[in-house]
């Protein structure tokens, strides 16, 4: 699967790196194979010959699909009460996740390829560069969090016993996830744009091939590993402000054409890494 990622510069030296939101995934993820119950998992968990990784991605989805479920739970709770008044706590913690996070977590272990937008201004081994260092960083930053988080899990665990919601506990869970899901994405990111072998022809693109689209999503042994597309399109919306920042409706109107979640965008003005 071929992911497509937009980069540019939103604010100074602040770069926006941001995933075109995949419509087809939805679909994808509801015929998903995931364990639902402890049964399901641990059935799928004794299978011989299934590799530690492999079971390790299973225990994960089956967190993960529990914390979206109590997640659902707690959003229809009547408005006033103590569970809705938690879920508006959640939203806003959520609301400080760094952007660069959500934007590792979108590149996922289906992602085979991916293409890169990019304003046709900036070179396109300076974007590459940026790409490799984000990654990079990643990798470091979010592996230090990742044990961080897991070493807080027993100790909130304990506050189970007072008799309120810990929710404590279940953020160190979901951080302690979020972190896994950055740092596989990290990971995953710095092995494609690292990799050259199949794209040394791919880096430039001629202006009259530059908005062409891709035909075939699936990853083939003749497709490459990553392609740069320098867009005048995206060029023009960032240069409209003669400003050192991006004004709202620039961002809005980049948002949309390249089908990007705004919220995580505006993100980016603030945000060092």
């Amino acid at each position: 699967m071929r992911a497509k990622l937009v980069v540019f510069p939103i604010r100074g030296r602040n770069w926006c790196f941001s995933r075109s939101i995949d419509h087809s995934l939805s679909a994808s993820a509801a015929s998903s194979q995931s364990p639902s119950t402890l049964k399901e998992l641990w059935t799928n968990v004794t299978i011989d010959g299934k590799p530690l990784n492999a079971k390790a991605e299973l225990f994960v989805d089956y967190i993960s699909f529990k914390m979206n479920k109590a997640w659902i739970g707690l959003e229809r709770s009547p408005d006033g009460s103590f569970k809705k008044k938690i879920h508006g706590l959640g939203l806003w913690l959520l609301s400080r996740v760094k952007p660069s996070e959500i934007f590792l977590k979108s590149i996922s272990k289906e992602v085979t390829s991916v293409e890169v937008i990019y304003p046709s201004s900036l070179n396109a081994q300076l974007v590459r560069r940026r790409l490799r260092h984000i990654a990079m960083r990643g990798t470091i930053i979010h592996r230090k969090y990742f044990y961080g988080s897991i070493s807080l899990i027993p100790l909130t665990s304990a506050l189970s016993v007072l008799p309120l919601p810990n929710v404590p506990f279940f953020w160190v869970l979901f951080r302690t996830y979020s972190h896994w899901r950055a740092l596989q994405g990290s990971e995953k990111l710095f092995q494609l744009v690292s990799t050259s072998g199949k794209t040394s022809n791919t880096c430039t693109r001629k202006k009259e091939t530059e908005d062409k689209e891709s035909q075939d999503e699936r990853h083939s042994p003749h497709e490459p590993y990553w392609v740069f597309r320098p867009s005048k399109e995206l060029e023009n919306l960032v240069r409209q402000d003669a400003h050192d920042s991006l004004s709202q409706h620039a961002i809005a109107n980049i948002c949309k054409i390249y089908d990007l979640n705004t919220k995580d965008v505006v993100k980016y003005e603030k945000s060092i890494f």
